[in-house]
């Protein structure tokens, strides 16, 4: 879910394929009628609550409206204080009412090359609930000091009114936050690294039309990107500590994964150029991959795809049998984004002590739909675009490796397949592309 790994320029020429998939995948389409009314009444209610006159500023991607996250950043004698406000979505959305309703069928905002889908009807996602500059607004504050070495050393949480003086890109964080975002980000980047975290700064993937034709690149993460991540995931596991500690929440869970998965990885990412070598460990070959080099994006792709088998786990009184995160490398909760993703919200409520137990045991169910959902979509995209990419060299040969039963990892383009006939596992292969049809997403290889 919230994947924004790939972009089509422009997404008009796809509009086509985009909307198909739309349709065939149950897309949200425009909210109901009654769901609009309920957000346009919720927002004209006053805010009320105690103010915290912060300097707080967004940090986000260019155009972004739907603002989750508000920070503040400060020195302390012995170490940092990040003051990191979220959205609170649940002062506006009445439980059981149709923008309740409406959220729980949607689970998540879903994103497409075209634009997005989102959880809320933007009166709420990109207005009253979001962080706009200049604006007060309903928040979660998060209050998370930090020692020396970036290490957590004491947490407070509490519902406030927040205002953010300015919003900003990461290309354009201001002098008076940058050093010491740089300073935290780093600290947290090693403390993540000692803890055996998996450091996935996925590039995003862009297609653009050219010429006649299709060029591809990547767009290499900007260094505010990581540093800001790092404050989400610091959120993230102290909500996962706090609701531990209460013996009530919901985690975002991941098994290790298997090692055909770590085979089918290693291969993809040789049939590359890019050798992991044996003695090397997974998260510390991911972190030394230069998205910079399109080869190395191309497996940081690939390594996103490792990920399988995270899922969320709700539990009351009982602790869950395994709290932890694979690729975290510790506890961790979805906490930082509750205008696109509903069980966040949920979130805040146990780290407050407000848990809505009625509503926790189906959450997992919901959000795994969500999660499939946006999946699919992920895929669809994918496919349409490798087709589309593909269009018109039928008949020309491609090296790639067998990564899997039937499936090759082309060299270049970056393309998955399945190909008939392909030989054992580890291969090398030339095939040859028979077919490239975007209308039915789908291309087809010989040996």
């Amino acid at each position: 879910m919230l994947t924004r790994w790939l972009r089509v320029v422009p997404a008009s020429a796809l509009a086509e394929g985009l909307a198909a998939i739309r349709d065939e995948l149950d897309v949200p389409g425009a909210f109901p009628a009654d769901v609009v009314a309920e957000a346009e009444a919720a927002v004209r209610a006053p805010v009320e609550g105690e103010r915290v006159d912060l300097p707080f500023v967004t940090v986000d991607p260019p155009g972004a409206r739907d603002l989750d996250q508000a920070l503040h950043l400060a020195r302390r004698d012995d170490g940092y204080r990040v003051s990191y406000a979220i959205a609170d979505p649940g002062f506006f959305v009445r439980d059981g009412g149709a923008l309740d309703r409406e959220a729980h069928a949607r689970g998540a905002t879903i994103y497409m090359p075209d634009g997005k889908i989102p959880l809320y009807p933007p009166a709420l996602s990109e207005g009253a609930a979001s962080l706009l500059p200049g604006e007060w607004r309903p928040a979660v504050l998060w209050t998370l000091n930090l020692d020396a070495d970036g290490e957590l050393v004491a947490v407070d949480v509490a519902r406030k009114v927040v205002r953010s003086t300015a919003q900003h890109t990461y290309q354009d964080v201001p002098d008076a936050v940058a050093p010491l975002l740089r300073e935290i980000g780093e600290r947290r980047l090693a403390v993540e690294r000692e803890r055996g975290g998996v450091r996935l700064a996925v590039p995003e993937q862009e297609v653009v039309s050219q010429n006649g034709g299709w060029t591809t690149s990547y767009r290499v993460p900007n260094e505010y990107e990581d540093f800001n991540a790092q404050l989400s995931l610091l959120t993230g596991m102290a909500a996962a500590a706090r609701m531990l500690e209460a013996r009530v929440g919901i985690l975002r869970t991941q098994p290790p994964p298997s090692e055909k998965s770590f085979t089918r990885f290693r291969l993809a990412a040789a049939a590359l150029g890019v050798i992991w070598a044996p003695d090397v460990t997974y998260p510390e070959f991911v972190r030394r991959l230069d998205p910079s080099i399109p080869a190395h994006a191309a497996v940081m792709h690939e390594a996103s795809r490792i990920g399988s088998g995270a899922g969320y786990t709700a539990f009351d009184g009982e602790l869950p049998e395994q709290p932890a995160h694979w690729a975290v490398a510790a506890p961790y909760a979805h906490a930082t984004a509750p205008l696109r993703r509903l069980q966040d919200r949920y979130v805040s409520d146990c780290c407050l002590g407000a848990p809505d137990r009625a509503a926790l045991p189906d959450l997992p169910k919901t959000m795994a739909a969500a999660s499939r959902r946006a999946g699919a979509v992920d895929r669809a995209v994918v496919d349409l675009v490798e087709a589309v990419l593909l269009q018109g060299r039928e008949g020309e040969r491609f090296e790639g490796v067998v990564i899997d039963e039937g499936v090759v990892q082309l060299r270049d383009p970056a393309v998955r397949a399945k190909v008939d006939g392909a030989p054992e596992q580890g291969s090398a292969v030339v095939v040859r592309l028979v077919r490239a049809d975007p209308a039915a997403r789908t291309v087809e290889f010989t040996v």
